[in-house]
């Protein structure tokens, strides 16, 4: 099958980041997983003369082997699309920028993550800056180029978070985190778009690469576009990172990975129920993520007074493959928590000075399914796929807070309702369409 080339052409949250980074350093790579649009957004940015050449082609493949300074040489900027396919050809560009360190003269683009392969032996440090692009967010299908509010918890006092996410102002007699009365301040910007009658499971089945997102409206043509898009990546983009044995056992590990979303890595288990061996299983999970198709959650591990567990969790990058792997068409809790794990990921790394993303577990079973670090702060957020939070829903954001004290902003217990309140004095139920 072939898949489908996106015309729509809607503004990125990475851009003005890529722009940025383009006029200040000599190179940019600019890496995510096939099918983001990073070729779409190379394109639209970078205007003028340069030149552009992608590995995909056998030809510029085989030049890139035999002679790379021939295909880096040259006073025009350059555009490399796929560049994980000839790793070698990173020294001639280190060369290259040696010699001449003028700003944006390289884009380098590609669907591996260079920093995680084995056979990349050159970083471009000090040369180059990093840029990912996950799947596109919400706000960006709607053509805002944002993703969720996130900064709102960081950038204003708690007491300002109900307004700030589009509820009504806050009273003074009211109960939140802080209690004053106060001049009233600007809406954030996704609030202005947040659409109370929004199903989050409709935008899950849709996932966020852009073709099946935004230019096909049936599931039979989104699973269709799934179906060519695993194949791609089994029969081709697999080979050329590494020599796997049986294609037909690793689309049953992504498929079992899938059925797992928001699990702790248990590699053993995992080989246990495929029948693959441990060493094997874990060699494949790392491809899924050089690959930028999955994701692992690192659990916070600063420990207090509580014995911490610190498994990684799994996920997908993009929900919508992971409910096609799963064949599964209805979307559960775990889908709910990667969709906006999705969302962090692409405000995360469009972020300066960027944040870090874990989960928080003790082995006594208390959890808080995710916890941002940021300005030396963290915010721990539950989620909960039900349109009627209740009180016993906080107890963990609680028991976060207890063990982290002032370090810790009030919990967000993120739900799928309308209830935009204080549940208790340091825990806000909030509709996820108000967020992202």
């Amino acid at each position: 099958m072939v898949i489908i080339r996106v015309v729509n052409r809607l503004p990125r949250l990475v851009a003005r980041t890529l722009e940025e980074r383009l006029a200040a350093l000599p190179g940019v790579v600019l890496t995510g997983a096939r099918q983001t649009g990073k070729s779409t957004l190379a394109e639209d940015l970078v205007r003028g003369p340069r030149r552009y050449w992608t590995l995909d082609d056998l030809e510029t493949l085989d030049l890139a082997r035999r002679d790379p300074e021939a295909l880096v040489g040259g006073k025009e900027p350059l555009t490399i699309d796929e560049v994980q396919r000839e790793p070698s050809l990173l020294l001639a560009i280190k060369r290259a920028i040696d010699r001449d360190r003028r700003p944006g003269r390289f884009l380098l683009t590609g669907s591996a993550n260079l920093s995680l392969m084995k056979n990349v032996s050159e970083s471009l440090a000090g040369r180059v800056s990093h840029l990912t692009l996950w799947p596109m967010t919400r706000r960006e299908q709607q053509g805002l180029a944002t993703a969720g509010s996130w900064d709102v918890f960081f950038e204003r006092p708690p007491e300002d978070w109900i307004e700030a996410l589009g509820g009504a102002p806050v009273g003074k007699d009211a109960t939140t985190a802080g209690k004053r009365t106060r001049t009233r301040s600007k809406p954030a910007e996704s609030a202005a778009t947040a659409d109370p009658r929004a199903d989050w499971r409709d935008l899950a089945r849709r996932g966020g690469y852009p073709t099946p997102a935004l230019e096909l409206s049936t599931p039979r043509a989104r699973s269709l576009w799934f179906d060519g898009y695993v194949r791609t990546y089994l029969e081709r983009d697999l080979r050329a990172l590494s020599d796997v044995s049986s294609l037909p056992d690793f689309r049953r590990l992504m498929r079992a990975v899938a059925l797992r979303l928001g699990q702790l890595v248990q590699q053993t288990e995992l080989g246990r129920d495929i029948s693959l061996s441990q060493p094997t299983i874990h060699r494949w999970l790392n491809l899924l993520e050089v690959s930028y198709l999955l994701v692992r959650l690192p659990a916070y591990s600063v420990n207090r007074t509580k014995r911490l567990i610190k498994t990684p969790k799994l996920y997908l990058s993009d929900v919508g493959l992971a409910l096609h792997l799963a064949g599964d068409p209805t979307p559960s809790g775990p889908h709910f928590e990667n969709l906006a794990l999705s969302d962090l990921l692409a405000w995360r790394d469009a972020s300066l000075p960027q944040p870090e993303l874990f989960y928080w577990r003790t082995s006594q079973g208390e959890e808080v399914d995710l916890v941002i670090e940021h300005q030396d702060r963290l915010l721990p957020i539950e989620f909960k796929s039900t349109a009627q939070p209740r009180l016993s829903d906080t107890t963990h954001l609680r028991t976060f807070r207890q063990e982290y004290g002032p370090t810790s902003l009030p919990g967000i217990l993120l739900h799928t309702g309308s209830l935009l309140q204080w549940l208790t004095p340091d825990t806000l139920a909030l509709p996820w369409w108000r967020l992202f």
